[in-house]
């Protein structure tokens, strides 16, 4: 009896200011969630990967399982040895570090100094 066309109401087209209007919400929740957690995330990532390549020979650390020991050995790009009592000592992953401390020996100068 009615067709679809006589059902509609007139100016009703859907444009581009429509979709834009309805996609606002989302653009300002992403950018919520971007300052909100995942900016300070990588920035405590960057942290820990600046204090873990920093860890030298005489560093006290604690690792993320608990222990404390002193750093005896960070030759290793990956590893280093910790000595975590008298004449105790354990490889560890440099990742595996969740503090530093007290810093310890300076790195030796190599160079000849005239």
């Amino acid at each position: 009896m009615f067709t679809p066309a006589f059902a509609q109401t007139p100016g009703m087209t859907s444009n581009g200011m429509d979709l834009i209007l309805q996609m606002a919400p989302f653009a300002v929740i992403l950018v919520i969630m971007y300052f909100l957690i995942l900016r300070p995330q990588q920035k405590r990532a960057k942290d820990h990967r600046d204090l873990v390549g920093n860890v030298r020979r005489g560093d006290t650390v604690v690792t993320s399982g608990g222990l404390i020991g002193k750093v005896t050995k960070a030759t290793e790009p990956s590893e280093i040895e910790l000595e975590i009592s008298p004449n105790v000592r354990v490889r560890l992953l440099r990742q595996m570090i969740s503090e530093v401390r007290a810093k310890g020996e300076p790195v030796k100068d190599t160079a000849v100094k005239v």
